[in-house]
């Protein structure tokens, strides 16, 4: 089942604010909104900032839970 956890990712430039939402089922699509803003001339967002953006994201891809054993019931400690 996916999560329903929201991940924000948020940058203030100037007077703008660029603030970008996204669940674990959409980390692509948030990297191309990224990707859109860089590109568009009309936005002070720059493909810097999109790539620094865009590691946040990648970084924030959850990692499998870890399994962790108690001592086994047959061994004396």
């Amino acid at each position: 089942m996916a999560s329903r956890d929201i991940n924000v990712i948020a940058l203030v430039k100037g007077g703008e604010r660029y603030v970008f939402l996204y669940d674990d089922d959409s980390r692509d699509q948030a990297l191309e909104a990224l990707a859109r803003h860089a590109a568009n001339p009309d936005l002070s967002f720059s493909w810097y900032d999109a790539a620094v953006l865009g590691q946040k994201v990648r970084q924030s891809t959850p990692r499998p839970t870890r399994l962790r054993f108690g001592p086994r019931a047959d061994r004396h400690a």
